[in-house]
């Protein structure tokens, strides 16, 4: 199974799902991204170890460490959940005993997300359908507000979009969409398998 091949592979464990649930009704529960879907992302999205991205809402820091490990890029985790974020700090301390090479690329902050202040070098932002839309739209304002300050390319990444995110930027920013991948087997019963890939630049 994928789940236990890489998580084996990456020495951390970040399987389940969160148990009870979050003080706010803005923040949805915890649910990693499948390592399948994963794989398939990274095969038609390619990214580079010079970029630096931001995962909203990563949980026990999944996506993090199979990112670092396949592009040796720096990746910055968001999670507002004080027991998650210690387990994904704790999952960092696996992963660095095993690839030492990652220490200074990963990092994990216990926050709002609409609290993170966006570094000049951030330009790929990834989003589980993390919270609702409003959350969304703070966080968009201040990506935007960091290109407008920091001109650069950014790229938002959607898995499992909901209608409400495509919506607002499309319709309220000038993101366009720059690739659209399907989860074979799945989309075909669930349009919202699969991911979308929006693009900015100034």
């Amino acid at each position: 199974m994928k789940e236990q091949y890489y998580d084996d592979l990456l020495n951390i464990r970040t399987g389940g799902d969160q148990k009870g649930f979050n003080k706010s009704f803005h923040y949805h529960r915890y649910e990693p991204t499948p390592y399948s879907a994963l794989e398939l992302l990274f095969k038609n999205y390619e990214l580079k170890s010079t970029d630096h991205i931001v995962d909203f809402g990563c949980g026990k820091g999944r996506l993090n460490f199979y990112i670092h490990y396949l592009f040796q890029a720096s990746v910055a985790g968001v999670e507002m959940n004080e027991t998650l974020y210690e387990e994904a700090v704790e999952n960092q301390t696996s992963y660095l005993k095993k690839y030492k090479s990652a220490k200074g690329k990963i990092q994990f902050h216990c926050c709002l997300a609409e609290n993170y202040e966006i570094a000049p070098l951030d330009n790929r932002f990834y989003f589980f359908n993390p919270f609702t839309i409003p959350i969304f739209w703070k966080i968009i304002n201040n990506i935007i507000a960091s290109v407008e300050k920091y001109k650069r390319e950014v790229d938002v990444i959607l898995y499992y979009p909901s209608e409400d995110y495509i919506y607002f930027l499309e319709n309220h920013t000038l993101f366009e969409l720059k690739e659209e991948v399907h989860l074979p087997g799945l989309y075909e019963h669930n349009q919202n398998e699969r991911f979308l890939i929006y693009s900015l630049s100034y």
